[in-house]
């Protein structure tokens, strides 16, 4: 049995679920490339979303490529529609961005980026999450991911779009 979403949640309740769909990337510093991606989100009655989010690479044929990110973390709303995010990645990178919800729209900014030694150079990010406009009765969850990286200002690296799966 699922628990009662926490009322702080109720903002971020259209995020609730697992998403799927595909994305296009593109870096100075890399080749453009597409990629499929399934995003979940979930929560456990506690004012917090758990998030975690997988990708692959996308062949030019269509077919499924070899994996490509992942990355795990926590959605906490705060008041005023102010929302923090921390997000883990297994590359060596931690980051916690803080942004804001307005309606189905949410804009985010790395307040910290943390490192190790071995990770490669990411100094700044920005996200925007939100629910694209209706199409026959559903809608879509846009997101864009900007980065800051390997000596590159901050621009757009990743771009999807996803569907609520089941």
């Amino acid at each position: 049995m699922e628990p009662d979403l926490h009322p702080d949640l109720k903002p971020l309740e259209f995020l609730l679920g697992t998403w799927k769909g595909a994305g296009v990337g593109d870096y100075p510093t890399i080749e453009a490339f597409n990629f499929g991606q399934e995003v979940t989100f979930g929560h456990n009655g506690k004012p917090f979303l758990s998030y975690s989010s997988r990708s692959w690479l996308i062949e030019p044929d269509g077919t499924v490529g070899r994996p490509l990110a992942t990355e795990t973390g926590y959605w906490r709303p705060q008041p005023g529609n102010e929302i923090e995010v921390t997000l883990a990645h297994p590359t060596g990178i931690v980051e916690i961005y803080v942004g804001n919800l307005a309606f189905h729209r949410i804009q985010l900014r790395t307040d910290v980026v943390a490192r190790t030694a071995t990770a490669k150079e990411v100094t700044a990010g920005a996200r925007m999450y939100g629910l694209l406009p209706e199409k026959d009765g559903v809608r879509d969850l846009g997101w864009v991911y900007e980065m800051a990286a390997m000596g590159q200002p901050l621009q757009v690296h990743l771009s999807a779009q996803l569907k609520k799966a089941g």
